[in-house]
């Protein structure tokens, strides 16, 4: 685990003013640290997931994270909650057949400071 410290010096080099605020609100919460120390480390170190391994992995009524994009390749049978920094449009659409929500992930910081309930699919 890093400081946060250096967490905020890695914010500098950032220059999507989303992600900074995301990474800010997730410093201010224990919970989401983790998440925080991810997001400010290089973009290569960010998740691309498939819908089709997020229906493989959780269960209907599953809150999942994913510290990056989501992708569309597959099929969502499930309803779930997915936050995520960026969805593809394919993946919105296949989302809404299976009335999923999408929200981003400084919506659900600010919802669940705590973490409950969560599962982070890397």
């Amino acid at each position: 685990m890093i400081s946060r410290t250096y967490i905020k010096n890695r914010m500098k080099n950032k220059t999507n003013p989303t992600l900074t605020d995301t990474i800010y609100l997730a410093l201010k919460n224990p919970a989401w640290k983790p998440l925080a120390q991810r997001l400010s480390s290089s973009t290569r170190r960010y998740a691309s997931v498939n819908l089709s391994f997020i229906d493989k992995s959780t269960k209907v009524g599953d809150t999942v994270v994913v510290p990056g994009k989501v992708l569309g390749t597959g099929d969502l049978t499930k309803k779930v909650r997915i936050c995520a920094l960026s969805f593809s449009s394919s993946a919105r659409e296949k989302a809404k057949k299976s009335k999923s929500e999408l929200i981003t992930l400084s919506q659900e910081i600010k919802e669940n400071p705590k973490a409950n309930g969560i599962k982070v699919i890397q």
